[in-house]
C-alpha cells in the first residue's frame, strides 16, 4: 500500500511540515465514501497534473483498472474522484497507480489545495529572483571575457570563470528544481517533456563549463545557463498567474447552501445544527429571508421564495403546505417549516456543483497552443542533438573511410557541439511566446473593465462561433421596473404599502415612489398581497378580482382603495442598454446568437424580439442548458455562454468559453472565463477581437521561435557559435516575442 506525497511525486509541495506527514501515514480506505448509485467513492488531491494530457493519462490509467466506473480529474481544483463497484479494487491500488504514472495523491482537502497553489507562486518568484540575480552577476564577469580578444591572460580568465562558477553552481541547481521535479517525474512514467531536454542543457552544460574552468579552456557557459533558466522562469511564472485566476465555480455554489439550519426535535425544541448533519425526514425552520440549505417539502406556511439564481424566473414562487422547495431558494415572506427530503450533498444545489464540475474537467482537456509547440520540440531537440553528438564523434572515421584526410575531434568537441545544440535552440522564446502575449491581452482588456481568469480562455475565445445568452440579469438588467404611467399620489399610496414587503415588485414600486413612509397597520398575506385600512395591493385576484386579466405576459401588481377604480402597475425587467448592439456586433464578425432562458416564454420571446435574437428558448432547467450547449458542440460548433445565475452554472462550466458580468453569483462568476465590469455587453466584443489578436501574435511567436531555432541549430551542429553569439541570441529571441506581445497593448496588428 502506498499513499502518495508531493515529495515522493517530484512535485513541489504545498503542505505545511506536520499535513506532509499526516499525509504520508493517511490510509485512502478512511477516506472511501459510498455515493448514492452504491459505488465507492475516493476523492484526492493531485500533485504534478498540469495540462490536457495529464487529464487523459491519469483518467485512462485509472479507469483500466478493474471495477472501476469512472475517473474525473478537474484541473483548476486537482481533485480526482474516482468510483468503483465495492470491493472491486483496493484505495490503495488506485494511489499505486497513480504513482507508476508519475503523480502524486493525498486525501482531498481544498484548503490545502489552495495552499499548493499560493506555495507554488512564492516558489517560482524564489527560483525566478535568483536565476536573475546570478544571471546579471555572471555577466559582470563574462563580459570581460568575452571582449578581451585573445588579450587576457590565461590566469585572470580561469580566475573569472571559478568566480561566475561559484555563483552560477548552485543559483543554477537550485533555479532550476522546477524543471528538474518536472522532467523527473516524466522519465519515471517513462515519457518526455519540454522540461527533460532542459534540465539536460543544464546538468551537461555546467559540466562542460566545469571541465573547461579545470582545464582552463577559453569558453564556459555559466553566463548562457543562468540566462536560460531567467527568461524559462518568467514565462513560468506568467503562465502560473494566468492559471491561478481560475477558480473552481463549484466551491463557490455548494457555499450558496447554509452552513447552519435551525431543527425541530423530537420534543419540540429547536437547535442549531451545521447543514452537513440534516438527515431526512428533519423538519427545519425556513424563517424570512432564510437560503433553503437542502431540497424538502413545506408542511407548515405559507409564503414566497425567491427562486432567480435558480430558474432565472424573475417572479417569487408562492408555496404552502405540500410545495416542493429545492436548496438555495430563499424565503421572502413568512417563517416556513419544512421537512428535509435529501442530504446536503444530494440536493439540487449539490447536482449543480457536480454538473459544473464535469463542464470544468471537460474544458481543461483543451490542448492550449504551447502545449502543442511543446509537443512537437521535446523529440526534435533530442533527435538534433544526438546527430550532432554522432555526427562530431564518429563522422571523422567515417570520411577516412571514405578516404577524406580528416582528424578526430574528441569526445569533447563532440559533446560541446551537441550541448551547444541544447542551449541554442532553448525554449525561452517558446516559453514565453504565448504567456507573454496572454498577460498583455489580458492587461489591456482589464483595463476595458473585463477580468480574464485564465490564459486559455482567450485561446478558446478566439474560436467561438455561436453565443448564447442567458435573459434575466444577463442581457436584461435583472431587476423590474415600472413602465405604468399613473397618478403621482396613486403611486405614493401604493408605495406605502408594498415598503413592508421584500417581494421584488414591491421593491421596484417603492424605487419608483421615492422616499416615503410605510403604512402603519399594513398586513402582508404570503402569495396575494398586501393589505391595511381598505386598501390592497398585490394579485389580481387578490386585489381587483372584478378586473379582466390583462394577459399582455408583464409582471404585474393591481392596487385597490376604497371605491376608487383598481390600477394596475406593469413591469418589465429592461434590456442592457447596448443589448441590440452586442448582438448585432456579434452577428458581423459570423457568430451566431441564441437565447435561453429560464424564464416564462412571453418574457423570454419580448426580449429576444427587441435584442434582434431569433432562436430563443424558455422555461429551460440547468440540464435543458448544458444540453443545449452538448448539441451544439456535437454539430462541430464552439460556444461562448454568458449568464448569470446558479441556473446557468453548469453551462458557463461546459461551454467553450464563457462570461458572466459583474452583478453575477460568485459560482456564475467562478465559472466563467470572463467577468464583465459595469452594466456594458459591448466590452464582450471587444473581448473576442482582443482573443483573435492575441492569438494571432502568440502563433507569430511561435512560427518566430520556429524559424529561430531552425537558423540557429544548424550552425550549433556545425560547432559555429560562440558564448558571446548563443547569449546574444537567445536574449534577443525572447525580447522578439515580447515586444510583438506588446503590438496587443498598442492595438497594432488587428486581424
Amino acid at each position: 500500500m502506498a499513499t502518495l506525497t508531493l515529495a515522493e511525486s517530484g512535485c513541489p509541495s504545498g503542505l505545511a511540515p506536520a499535513e506532509d506527514r499526516d499525509a504520508r501515514r493517511a490510509d485512502p480506505a478512511a477516506f472511501v465514501r459510498r455515493d448514492a448509485g452504491g459505488r465507492d467513492t475516493l476523492e484526492l488531491l493531485i500533485q504534478g497534473a498540469k495540462c490536457a494530457a495529464c487529464i487523459r493519462k491519469i483518467e485512462s490509467g485509472l479507469l483500466a483498472l478493474p471495477g472501476v466506473s469512472d475517473a474525473r480529474l478537474n484541473l483548476s481544483t486537482a481533485r480526482l474522484r474516482v468510483a468503483w463497484s465495492p470491493g472491486a479494487v483496493a484505495p490503495a491500488a488506485i494511489t499505486d497507480a497513480l504513482a507508476r504514472m508519475g503523480y502524486g495523491a493525498s486525501a482531498f482537502d481544498p484548503a490545502a489545495a489552495a495552499r499548493q497553489v499560493d506555495e507554488e507562486g512564492r516558489k517560482l518568484l524564489r527560483y525566478l529572483a535568483v536565476a536573475g540575480f546570478a544571471a546579471m552577476n555572471i555577466m559582470m564577469f563574462s563580459v570581460p571575457v568575452w571582449s578581451g580578444d585573445g588579450e587576457m591572460g590565461e590566469g585572470t580568465r580561469t580566475l573569472l570563470h571559478w568566480i561566475s562558477a561559484l555563483i552560477a553552481i548552485p543559483a543554477a541547481l537550485y533555479a532550476a528544481q522546477p524543471f528538474f521535479r518536472s522532467a523527473g517525474t516524466a522519465l519515471r512514467a517513462r515519457r518526455a517533456n519540454m522540461d527533460v531536454p532542459i534540465s539536460l542543457a543544464v546538468f551537461l552544460t555546467l559540466g562542460i563549463s566545469i571541465a573547461e574552468t579545470l582545464q582552463q579552456g577559453e569558453h564556459a557557459y555559466f553566463d548562457g545557463i543562468t540566462m536560460l533558466l531567467f527568461f524559462l522562469l518568467i514565462g513560468r511564472y506568467l503562465d502560473h498567474r494566468l492559471r491561478e485566476q481560475a477558480r473552481t465555480a463549484a466551491r463557490d455554489l455548494l457555499a450558496l447552501q447554509s452552513v447552519t439550519a435551525s431543527r425541530i426535535g423530537a420534543d419540540g425544541r429547536v437547535v442549531a445544527i451545521g447543514a452537513g448533519d440534516i438527515m431526512v425526514g428533519d423538519r427545519l425552520i425556513l424563517a424570512s429571508g432564510d437560503r433553503a440549505p437542502v431540497d424538502g417539502v413545506v408542511e407548515q406556511g405559507v409564503s414566497d421564495l425567491d427562486r432567480s439564481m435558480l430558474t432565472g424566473e424573475t417572479l417569487p414562487q408562492s408555496v404552502r403546505a405540500g410545495d416542493v422547495i429545492h436548496a438555495g431558494v430563499i424565503n421572502l415572506s413568512q417563517r416556513l417549516i419544512i421537512r428535509a427530503t435529501a442530504r446536503a450533498q444530494d440536493s439540487s444545489v449539490a447536482e449543480l456543483a457536480r454538473l459544473i464540475e464535469a463542464g470544468e474537467q471537460g474544458r481543461a482537456r483543451f490542448v492550449r497552443l504551447a502545449e502543442k509547440a511543446a509537443a512537437l520540440y521535446v523529440p526534435v531537440v533530442h533527435s538534433l542533438a544526438l546527430a550532432t553528438f554522432v555526427g562530431w564523434m564518429f563522422g571523422p572515421a567515417l570520411l577516412r573511410l571514405a578516404g577524406l584526410d580528416v582528424a578526430d575531434v574528441g569526445l569533447r568537441v563532440a559533446l560541446m557541439n551537441a550541448v551547444a545544440v541544447l542551449i541554442i535552440t532553448c525554449p525561452c522564446a517558446l516559453g514565453l511566446a504565448v504567456p507573454a502575449v496572454q498577460v498583455v491581452a489580458t492587461g489591456r482588456l482589464f483595463k476595458r473593465g473585463v477580468l480574464v481568469k485564465s490564459g486559455d480562455a482567450l485561446e478558446r475565445l478566439a474560436q467561438v462561433d455561436v453565443a448564447v445568452f442567458d435573459k434575466t440579469g444577463t442581457l436584461t438588467l435583472g431587476k423590474p421596473r415600472l413602465v405604468s404611467a399613473v397618478a403621482p399620489d396613486v403611486l405614493r399610496t401604493a408605495a406605502s404599502l408594498a415598503r413592508v414587503s421584500r417581494h421584488p415588485l414591491s421593491r421596484a414600486l417603492v424605487e419608483a415612489a421615492g422616499p416615503g413612509v410605510a403604512t402603519a397597520d399594513a398586513r402582508e398575506i404570503p402569495g396575494e398581497g398586501i393589505e391595511a385600512g381598505g386598501m390592497r395591493i398585490g394579485r389580481r385576484t387578490f386585489a381587483a378580482p372584478q378586473c379582466a386579466d390583462a394577459n399582455d405576459g408583464a409582471a404585474e401588481l393591481w392596487f385597490a382603495s376604497g371605491d376608487a377604480p383598481p390600477v394596475r402597475f406593469a413591469f418589465t425587467d429592461a434590456l442592457r442598454a447596448d443589448a441590440a448592439q452586442t448582438i448585432a456586433a456579434l452577428r458581423q464578425r459570423g457568430i451566431a446568437v441564441e437565447l435561453i432562458s429560464g424564464d416564462r416564454p412571453v418574457a423570454v420571446e419580448a426580449a429576444a424580439r427587441e435584442a434582434g435574437i431569433e432562436h430563443w428558448v424558455a422555461s429551460a432547467s440547468p440540464s435543458d442548458k448544458t444540453a443545449r450547449l452538448a448539441a451544439l458542440r456535437a454539430a462541430g460548433k464552439k460556444v461562448l455562454m454568458v449568464g448569470d445565475g446558479l441556473n446557468d452554472a453548469a453551462a458557463l462550466a461546459a461551454a467553450h468559453a464563457s462570461a458572466s458580468p459583474g452583478t453575477a453569483l460568485e459560482a456564475s462568476q467562478a465559472a466563467s472565463d470572463l467577468v464583465l465590469q459595469g452594466a456594458a455587453l459591448m466590452p464582450l466584443v471587444e473581448a473576442i477581437d482582443v482573443a483573435k489578436m492575441a492569438r494571432a501574435r502568440a502563433l507569430e511567436n511561435l512560427r518566430f521561435s520556429a524559424l529561430y531555432n531552425v537558423i540557429a541549430a544548424p550552425l550549433a551542429a556545425a560547432g559555429l557559435l560562440t558564448p558571446l553569439i548563443a547569449a546574444l541570441a537567445m536574449s534577443g529571441s525572447s525580447l522578439v516575442v515580447t515586444l510583438n506581445a506588446l503590438r496587443l497593448q498598442l492595438g497594432w496588428g488587428r486581424s
